[in-house]
């Protein structure tokens, strides 16, 4: 009896969030014949759909399939168009963001083993916790976040993954904003030759960001489908690549250890290079295997930050063409890879440019040997504009998460969509201007809201969602899934406690500009 009633409301708001209720999730053979078109057309559909799922979930497949048509009818938000290819990048894109920044200053403080150690461990939980999402979205025929948690919890269960959605993209979205509001004057700055500015308005961050925020984001943010966001996807993740590859290049043509830019000396470059007679190599050169200090604690927190794209998988999966379980999760893989490749590349470069100098932000350590080296200008630019590019892909769930939470029952309509995502981009525009440092906003964002999209919700979903009939709670699948769980909530403790420890020593970085 408790079911019926989640059931019945989810098939109110399906023209909205993407829903298509199965009901109670003990019958699906009754559910599957209610929710086709026709008998015939599940049986012409579902030889194709299964051959390429997992013999193991016929259930589940059957559901997806036998609910497509129904979906692509009834379901006006967004329509399954969207290619392989296109998905990989949308997804990929919502992976990268301005996470790869701060990823050599978390090697300088977990040093190169540990570091990649840790990169790989969340990495594989990543995939695997994606597996877990689409395995109960394939059951109950819902590719909504914030669903397959109302028909885990009810009401409840809708408002946290809702509002875990929102603080965590709000999150990213506020780090990609400051960056360009730290960056975009600093480019123009070194572009015009300006040394000290006088206070001109072109060279003012905060209106920059209002501008980049009017002019470019907002046009893509009111695109009715994520899938259209592709090709601007694509050209971001080059414009990261460039970033990558000229982190590499600078590795060799940098000295150790670096020398601050004098404007009006050449003398200290002769006395820092030649501060270590004998011709040994500095100690200030000499990588490190293991580190641990105050700093480390924030290093969990931006990694698991960096492949946080939860919030996106159900959207890109609604999208998908021809969208099967194995096919998403092919999709997750290869974007969840390239990323960790591009990730730990540019952290060893990065770190091996710097060493223990490097900072939270790795542009600004090369801002300060020459302001005016032209690839690393054109390096800048390319952030920018990835990260600009980024943004609407990841207003897009918050978008649907408000509307999920606040208007349920209502169909797409433009001034709604359009009201909301304004709404959004100012809230976060006046977040970024009154902002602490980038750190503080990874470290604090990162230890809260990601280990419930990354760890616990998908778990705990999987765990209420899959029937006990199909798997018991003493199953390896089920026990693997609440021990996944327990590691989400350590992390959150550990990572939380940390920070609040290194905060009120008074030694953090984050409670310092740079």
């Amino acid at each position: 009896m408790s079911e019926d009633k989640p059931a019945e409301t989810v098939e109110n708001s399906s023209a909205e969030v993407n829903a298509i209720p199965n009901g109670k999730g003990h019958e699906p053979g009754e559910e599957i014949t209610a929710s086709a078109k026709t008998p015939s057309e599940e049986d012409c559909e579902n030889p194709h759909r299964t051959e390429n799922t997992e013999a193991s979930l016929p259930d589940s497949q059957e559901f997806l399939s036998g609910a497509e048509d129904k979906k692509t009818t009834r379901f006006t938000d967004f329509e399954g168009k969207t290619s392989f290819g296109m998905s990989v990048f949308n997804l990929g894109n919502a992976i990268m963001g301005s996470g790869i920044l701060g990823l050599a200053y978390a090697m300088a403080n977990t040093g190169v083993v540990l570091f990649l150690l840790l990169l790989t461990v969340v990495a594989v939980l990543s995939s695997y916790s994606i597996h877990l999402l689409l395995k109960s979205s394939g059951i109950v025929g819902i590719r909504a976040y914030e669903q397959l948690g109302y028909r885990a919890f009810g009401t409840p269960g809708k408002m946290a993954a809702g509002i875990a959605i929102t603080l965590q993209n709000i999150g990213a979205m506020s780090s990609y904003l400051y960056i360009v509001k730290y960056e975009f004057p600093l480019v123009i700055q070194a572009f015009l030759k300006v040394d000290v500015p006088a206070g001109e308005w072109y060279l003012n961050g905060n209106y920059l960001v209002i501008i980049v925020s009017v002019a470019v984001i907002l046009p893509l943010a009111l695109m009715k489908q994520l899938g259209y966001l592709g090709y601007t996807s694509g050209f971001s993740l080059s414009c990261m690549v460039f970033f990558l590859v000229s982190v590499i290049y600078k590795k060799f043509n940098l000295p150790c250890p670096f020398v601050n830019f004098a404007p009006n000396s050449t003398q200290s470059v002769v006395n820092v290079t030649v501060n270590d007679p004998g011709g040994e190599d500095n100690p200030a050169c000499i990588p490190k295997m293991a580190n641990l200090n105050t700093q480390t604690a924030y290093t969990i927190p931006i990694l698991a930050f960096a492949f946080v794209c939860h919030p996106e998988v159900l959207p890109i999966y609604t999208e998908l063409r021809n969208p099967t379980k194995k096919k998403m999760q092919h999709v997750s893989n290869i974007s969840i890879a390239v990323m960790y490749v591009m990730y730990f590349l540019a952290a060893l470069f990065g770190y091996l440019t710097f060493y223990d100098e490097v900072e939270a932000e790795l542009l600004h350590t090369y801002s300060r040997i020459d302001p005016y080296d032209t690839l690393i200008l054109c390096v800048r630019v390319a952030v920018l504009t990835a990260v600009t590019l980024t943004v609407p892909i990841v207003l897009f769930p918050v978008r649907r998460a408000i509307q999920q939470m606040m208007f349920p029952n209502k169909t797409f309509y433009w001034p709604r969509h359009i009201a909301i995502a304004i709404t959004l981009l100012t809230f976060i525009n006046l977040l970024v201007i009154f902002a602490p440092n980038i750190l503080g906003i990874f470290g604090i964002i990162g230890a809260t809201s990601a280990p419930c999209l990354i760890f616990i919700f998908p778990a705990v979903f999987y765990i209420r969602i899959v029937p006990k009939e199909e798997e018991p709670l003493r199953s390896v699948p089920k026990i693997l899934a609440a021990c996944f769980a327990g590691i989400g909530f350590l992390f959150m403790i550990m990572s939380l406690s940390f920070i609040i420890i290194d905060w009120t020593s008074g030694s953090s970085k984050a409670s310092t500009g740079h």
